[in-house]
């Protein structure tokens, strides 16, 4: 279908603005540019309790948020890892999408940050989202959690690693996790599927934008073929648990983060994909300006649900 006028429309003003493809900016510009989008978010919701405080990563202390919704406890437990390339991004710009997501589905959301690239390059960012997977399994029931109802959930860069923390969940010994969601998630650097051509110019990340932040989190070619870089390399995709994997019409990595899906589904995961025709990637940040990213953020109640 037509790419969404909402959408058009908001790319069209960056363009104006002379918004550049993130291949030519800088790390610091990138993490900038990304951080800006709470200019596009819905006010805030608010929500019962918002805790700060921080889980103990291999390479020290990293912050998280917990968002506890008016509901009796013990609740369920969303663990969220935030999107940017692997690059930028941090619990700021996915305050708004915790806050309703607590609010909507009755559960505690649980941010997590980890060490971005070129700083620290794979494996760190893995390590530390599964560290923090670890510290909620431990930690939530003080806050009204349910240790032994967990979700993994992450968008883009944030989306592979919550499909890597399952995998090793899965391969490490626990905790144990009730689902996955994966929001257009990166999933493979060398993947040569055709949305990579198709939109590989013009709708907010490019194919060289989006080379671009695998080359910034990769420390050698070789980690493309490491199943906790790329978890659709992995020898066997069976016993994960139950998956959600959303995918936007108008983007680069629109094919890999499908084509997983279809991976998890033909090693007997229980996998629900949905494709929102005429969106982009990182509307789930969009609330304010497109207003169809509601729609995500619905699938998503509606999932956890089950």
């Amino acid at each position: 279908m037509p790419i969404d006028a909402a959408a058009k429309s908001l790319i069209d003003a960056l363009n104006a603005q002379g918004f550049k493809s993130f291949e030519q900016m800088s790390v610091e510009e990138v993490r900038g540019a990304v951080a800006s989008f709470t200019g596009l978010q819905a006010t805030p919701q608010e929500v019962a309790r918002v805790v700060n405080t921080v889980y103990p990563g291999p390479g020290g202390n990293q912050d998280l948020r917990i968002y506890i919704p008016q509901a009796p406890a013990p609740l369920p437990v969303v663990v969220y890892f935030h999107g940017g390339g692997f690059v930028a991004g941090g619990l700021s710009v996915v305050d708004e999408p915790c806050r309703a997501l607590a609010d909507d589905a009755g559960v505690i959301v649980v941010a997590a940050t980890y060490r971005l690239a070129p700083e620290h390059k794979f494996p760190a960012a893995t390590d530390d989202a599964f560290a923090a997977l670890k510290w909620v399994a431990k930690n939530i029931q003080q806050y009204g959690g349910d240790g032994s109802r967990i979700v993994v959930m992450g968008d883009s860069a944030g989306g592979n690693l919550a499909a890597v923390t399952a995998l090793r969940a899965r391969d490490e010994n626990g905790p144990d996790i009730r689902a996955q969601i994966l929001i257009y998630p990166v999933i493979d650097s060398t993947a040569k599927l055709p949305s990579r051509a198709e939109f590989k110019d013009g709708y907010l990340i490019t194919a060289a934008g989006l080379d671009w932040f695998w080359a910034h989190y990769l420390a050698s070619p070789e980690d493309a073929q490491n199943p906790l870089a790329s978890p659709s390399k992995a020898a066997s995709l069976a016993g994960l648990p139950p998956a959600l994997v959303l995918s936007t019409e108008y983007e680069v990595a629109r094919d890999e983060g499908e084509a997983y899906g279809k991976q998890l589904a033909a090693a007997g995961v229980d996998t629900q994909a949905i494709r929102f025709d005429g969106l982009i990637h990182g509307v789930y940040w969009m609330s304010g300006a497109v207003p169809r990213s509601k729609e995500l953020h619905d699938a998503i109640v509606k999932f956890l649900g089950r």
